[in-house]
């Protein structure tokens, strides 16, 4: 089983960072009539076995949205017990994933380990004989389009012609002010590099089509994210971030794990609190857009 690293994502990234933004609103918490949010803590999360039959001694779901028990889309974290290391086996659905902490392991049965840590990213196709193993107690973002998700032996392995990606955050190519229109440039950011930094991951940027990203915001950030979409949907990776959502007077601490959204057109205002900076994994209808707010010099 193959895997496409970096040039796949290169590939997303070029393609995707050409589009325009056109008439994003400059209000600083803008939320229209039809649109909503919500919010969900780390904290507050239920967690359920993965796989029932396994029980405790499996991995641990929460659920972020959605129900990944039942048809539909949904995301959701998994958290790994320290050295977790599953039999061959396959889903009846594709799933994409992103490593929250912990060094997680995802290909097939004789792959030799590739130990992805915070912020990498994989995919794993339906009906692919693979193994799951971590090393460390470890959590990371699932999400699926279509449900339930469910774990099967090996023996029903299917080819749909789907293959796996997996890209370790060292190889992720990260596009700034400069070189993508979906980050506001701003003349008193002398340097794009120390601005937020965003990259591609999956689908098509434009007409109003699915697509994933991961935002990057330097430690000391503050700004926005605008949305025009019916879907935004953002989870915390890594760091502390603080969020006032559209249309809310009050701002969350969000720890990784922690889940924000809204529908409809929608700002929030975000800054980054955590002394590294944070990164945050967005899926979105079509485009939206992050605006560092202006320098108080």
């Amino acid at each position: 089983m193959n895997k496409l690293k970096m040039n796949l994502l290169l590939a997303f990234t070029i393609a995707a960072s050409g589009f325009a933004c056109e008439g994003v609103a400059q209000e600083q918490n803008l939320q229209t009539e039809s649109s909503t949010t919500e919010v969900v803590l780390a904290s507050d999360i239920n967690w359920q076995p993965l796989n029932p039959k396994r029980g405790n001694k499996g991995p641990q779901a929460g659920t972020l949205w959605g129900d990944q028990t039942k048809d539909g889309a949904s995301g959701f974290l998994v958290k790994f017990v320290d050295g977790f290391a599953s039999p061959p086996h396959i889903h009846n659905i594709t799933y994409r994933g992103v490593v929250i902490f912990g060094a997680l392991h995802n290909d097939d049965p004789d792959a030799k380990p590739m130990w992805m840590r915070t912020g990498s990213y994989w995919t794993q196709p339906a009906g692919e004989v693979h193994v799951t193993a971590a090393r460390g107690a470890g959590m990371a973002f699932l999400e699926i389009q279509e449900g339930p998700y469910l774990v099967k032996p090996s023996e029903e392995a299917f080819d749909r012609g789907e293959r796996p990606i997996n890209v370790d955050a060292s190889n992720i190519v990260w596009l700034t002010a400069a070189t993508t229109n979906w980050i506001e440039a701003r003349k008193d950011i002398t340097n794009p590099s120390k601005g937020p930094e965003l990259t591609f991951l999956w689908g098509q940027p434009h007409n109003d089509q699915d697509v994933g990203s991961l935002i990057r915001l330097p430690a000391g950030f503050s700004g926005s994210i605008q949305s025009k979409s019916s879907e935004f949907r953002a989870v915390i990776i890594d760091g502390k971030t603080k969020v006032q959502l559209a249309g809310e007077t009050d701002t969350r601490t969000l720890t990784p794990g922690s889940y924000f959204g809204s529908t409809g057109e929608a700002t929030h205002q975000i800054s980054s609190t955590d002394g590294d900076g944070c990164v945050i994994y967005v899926r979105n209808k079509g485009m939206f857009k992050v605006t560092p707010a202006p320098s108080s010099k």
